[in-house]
């Protein structure tokens, strides 16, 4: 049975030891921080979000960076496996993708926490509010739109918790397909291209506002969603938040201080923090161990599922 924990944890205030070298010198190395996006939403919306968190590590740092908006999760993916990229925000079973294929590819540094400390979030399957589909059993013979097949709340735990109940993927829904993002598969929803679409919300807060962060948070600030359109049929358990990652073979002192960046940036500059997230939450935090460790497995038995 797939396992769900709601973790929390404290933001604990990092001290930097005196013994560790100074920022310039890992930029004697580092000469550039790629950083890879994953999709989700339009790139250029997705570039003016983290445009603040691109100034600030080109002023604090004194190196080049450069972001790059991948169509897809498995370009983001491709790009750090490879090399071509030293970072990324990922979902976990991106990450998770990413340990199987190396395991000693890329580290987990930070995890964003919620307003009240939990570290997950939710998948939810939406449907247009005058289609009369309020439930599960309503999308029996439905189209069902899925955002990427690398997202875990777009695709891996909604498909996995449906299958749970005993429900078969093929046989119930009309059709299914990948919408290329959970902006894009609520959009077609509301354009009745499908009757429902798989995309993520933390389900904290309120309702109005897309509560306090995820896709429909981020789609009703932007004025492309009015939460009256859309009905809530299925919530999966908690799933963890996604890392952000760095390369392993990075020096210890960049990883050091990233971490120290993220970890006050919701202290530094609230609002960067805020767009960062693409909602509300209350800072980034240190990855707890083993915290991937579910989501690993659960995508382990899907690769070997689909062979």
């Amino acid at each position: 049975m797939i396992r769900t924990l709601l973790t929390t944890v404290s933001v604990a205030t990092l001290t930097l030891s005196a013994t560790l070298p100074a920022f310039a010198d890992w930029t004697k190395e580092v000469s550039v921080v790629r950083v890879g996006i994953i999709g989700g939403e339009n790139e250029a919306d997705r570039l003016k979000r983290l445009s603040c968190l691109e100034t600030k590590m080109n002023d604090q740092f004194g190196v080049d960076v450069e972001f790059f908006p991948a169509t897809d999760y498995a370009g983001v993916m491709q790009g750090l496996l490879a090399g071509q990229l030293e970072m990324a925000g990922l979902g976990p079973v991106g990450y998770a993708g990413i340990y199987l294929q190396d395991p000693e590819a890329v580290e987990p540094f930070v995890v964003s926490s919620n307003v009240d400390g939990s570290l997950g979030y939710h998948a939810v399957i939406v449907t247009r509010a005058d289609s009369g589909i309020t439930d599960v059993a309503g999308l029996q013979g439905k189209s069902l739109a899925w955002a990427d097949p690398n997202s875990s709340s777009g695709y891996l735990y909604p498909k996995a918790g449906l299958e749970l109940a005993g429900i078969d993927i093929d046989s119930y829904f009309g059709s299914t397909g990948f919408s290329g993002g959970h902006e894009q598969g609520v959009i077609a929803v509301l354009d009745k291209q499908y009757d429902a679409a798989a995309t993520w919300s933390s389900l904290i807060g309120e309702r109005a506002e897309g509560y306090t962060r995820g896709n429909l948070r981020r789609m009703v600030d932007k004025d492309m969603l009015d939460m009256n359109e859309i009905n809530i049929v299925w919530e999966s358990g908690i799933i963890p938040n996604g890392p952000t990652v760095i390369r392993k073979s990075l020096p210890a002192d960049m990883k050091q201080a990233m971490f120290e960046l993220y970890s006050t940036l919701h202290v530094e500059d609230p609002e960067c923090f805020a767009a960062v997230m693409g909602g509300d939450g209350a800072g980034y935090v240190a990855v707890p161990e083993g915290f991937y460790d579910e989501t690993i497995e659960l995508r382990r038995r899907e690769v070997a599922g689909s062979r």
